[in-house]
């Protein structure tokens, strides 16, 4: 993975504009087998108090999509998210929540990665598995 594909798939989750952004998602570490982010509870809550179950989706394919998006642009190419889904295990009520995202299946046209998501206690929020499609960059502009 080069650096410039890592700063710019990062760079872009980080635009004021972009969701990620909004919900206070920050990728906080990365190398070719993981990437880890971290997202508040606060402001991301469902009416009883809880982590919403969507937060914790985006954050889960804000993590993988990244992540293949690094791999893919080692070969020019760029990844988009195809099928994701998400089992919810507890709720998170405070605090920060933490994904990692682990490559599945790094492929030609395929990647998939399991996010384990979880609170600062340490206990799993979340498991989601995100296949992303891997094309060809048709060199459209992409913020």
């Amino acid at each position: 993975m080069t650096d410039t594909a890592q700063t710019r798939a990062a760079d872009l989750a980080a635009l004021p504009e972009q969701l990620p952004t909004k919900m206070g998602i920050e990728v906080v570490d990365w190398n070719r087998d993981r990437l880890v982010g971290t997202m508040p509870v606060a402001g991301n809550r469902q009416p009883y108090g809880l982590l919403h179950g969507g937060a914790s989706a985006v954050l889960a394919e804000t993590l993988g999509s990244i992540a293949a998006a690094m791999h893919a642009a080692d070969h020019g190419q760029i990844a988009m998210g195809v099928e994701l889904n998400c089992t919810h295990h507890r709720g998170a009520v405070a605090g920060l929540v933490t994904g990692v995202a682990t490559p599945l299946h790094v492929g030609r046209t395929m990647s998939s990665f399991e996010i384990v998501i979880s609170d600062e206690a340490g206990k799993r929020v979340c498991t989601s598995r995100l296949t992303c499609a891997i094309r060809e960059s048709t060199g459209a502009k992409t913020t």
